[in-house]
């Protein structure tokens, strides 16, 4: 092939708050097909506001997406998606949430994703990396009733931290009352708002979706108040890390499921049994091998000693075997430690269990340890 037949390189994304980031001062860095902030004033200076007060994270290279069923068959996206997805959806009530799956046949898992039921549809929220291949599994298996929409001119909003509930009461009356997991429609600078109790740091928050033209406005108006600061991509990791939530890409692929991932939780017990989702033979084989401890892998926390952190990579030993690997790392800001997230040889997944990361052409001692590192401060109501 010559230079001239070449492929252009595919030009990054920008989010519609491409300006507003870059005018106070953040660090932008390729993500998931666009150009993102990764930090404004440091990563663990981010980290550490979040924990103690509230973050303003720009999630908006999310996919957004609807499922509408028609008027005479008014169940039918949920039927349909519940071909495809191992957790019930069917039973899910308006203004709740489910966190569930696209499967392979495999039982490999293709993107993790939330689904609300919204009451007039089914609202889908997948990662960035993966939307366009999930938007194309989707028109490709669901039935050609159901109504698929991208909803490609909104953005989204994360408001993350021990704070952000007063915050989003005060600028937004009634979003107070959301819980964990719960969302609805809120009115807001003369227009609606998609709110969702729900986000991907281990703390309360929730997540905003607004139309791309008021994202500004809206950003403007949580960022003046003195409780919240924004934060980037960095500290979005290091919190993710800390509550032991996976990464797809990383510790999520085709080449896992959700078994040996740890993330049996998803899998509805009615759906276990029943099956009928695509993947559910492979699922059911590998919750057989969990139940008789002949499952081959498991993801695992580990805690490591020192300050040289284990990435994504390393190999994991016990005595001179590799019997792992690590999927996410990094330093603990909280814990002032180490930490990461390995497959490792399910025999060796119990808490305690002694292993070495392999970093630098060293060994460093790990141990087991029970995820979440830091426990989640969901609010639940009280």
């Amino acid at each position: 092939m010559s230079e001239e037949e070449l492929p252009e390189e595919i030009p990054l994304g920008t989010l519609p708050l491409d300006a507003w980031h870059r005018e106070r001062g953040a660090r932008m860095v390729p993500f998931a097909g666009y150009e993102m902030p990764i930090q404004y004033e440091g990563i663990v200076a981010e980290h550490e506001w979040t924990r103690n007060s509230a973050s303003l994270f720009d999630v908006s290279h999310m996919g957004q997406l609807a499922l509408k069923s028609p008027q005479d068959d008014p169940t039918l996206a949920a039927r349909e998606l519940e071909k495809l997805l191992p957790g019930a959806i069917t039973n899910l009530k308006p203004g709740k949430m489910r966190y569930s799956f696209l499967l392979t046949e495999a039982g490999g898992i293709i993107d993790d994703l939330m689904v609300t039921n919204t009451g007039p549809h089914l609202a889908l929220v997948v990662n960035g990396a993966c939307k366009w291949d999930d938007i194309a599994h989707l028109r490709e298996h669901l039935d050609d009733d159901v109504t698929l929409t991208h909803f490609d001119d909104f953005a989204l909003l994360a408001l993350q931290g021990p704070k952000a509930g007063a915050v989003l009461e005060e600028l937004v009356p009634g979003t107070g009352a959301l819980t964990f997991m719960t969302a609805g429609l809120f009115e807001w600078d003369g227009g609606h708002i998609w709110v969702s109790r729900a986000g991907y740091t281990g703390e309360d928050g929730f997540e905003i979706a607004v139309h791309e033209d008021k994202v500004a406005a809206l950003a403007d108006a949580l960022v003046a108040d003195e409780r919240v600061k924004p934060a980037g991509l960095g500290a979005r990791d290091s919190l993710r890390l800390e509550a032991g939530l996976p990464l797809y890409g990383h510790d999520l692929t085709t080449d896992t499921d959700p078994v040996t991932a740890d993330l049996t939780f998803a899998l509805s017990k009615k759906r276990r049994e029943i099956g009928g989702y695509a993947g559910h033979m492979a699922v059911a084989g590998r919750l057989a091998d969990l139940e008789a401890g002949t499952l081959a892998q498991r993801r695992v926390g580990l805690k490591l000693d020192g300050r040289l952190p284990a990435r994504e990579g390393a190999v994991v030993f016990h005595g001179d075997q590799k019997v792992g690997i690590v999927t996410s790392g990094g330093f603990s800001p909280t814990l002032g430690h180490p930490i990461a997230m390995a497959f490792v040889d399910a025999v060796l997944a119990a808490p305690g269990t002694e292993l070495e990361c392999e970093v630098r052409n060293r060994r460093l001692p790990a141990s087991v340890t029970p995820m979440p590192f830091v426990p989640h401060r969901y609010f639940r109501g009280n």
